[in-house]
């Protein structure tokens, strides 16, 4: 469904690549750690894909809003 959505943003919104990625995948990787979560997965890969989100997110603020944001 995210594979869906990025291609709705580049080709119909002409949004670039980084731009719809950027937006897309810090939640990406959280539904990856729900689903870790959710079917019992060690905690450290779980704690891993939580973690990894959070500088993508902060990527996708900066190239956003500028300096002023982050």
């Amino acid at each position: 469904m995210i594979a869906a959505e990025l291609f709705w943003l580049v080709r119909v919104r002409n949004w670039t690549f980084a731009d719809a990625a950027l937006r897309l995948l810090p939640g990406a990787l959280m539904m990856v750690a729900l689903r870790l979560a959710l079917v019992e997965a060690p905690w450290p890969l779980i704690a891993l894909t939580l973690a990894a989100s959070f500088p993508v997110h902060l990527a996708d603020l900066r190239r956003r809003g500028g300096p002023h944001i982050i």
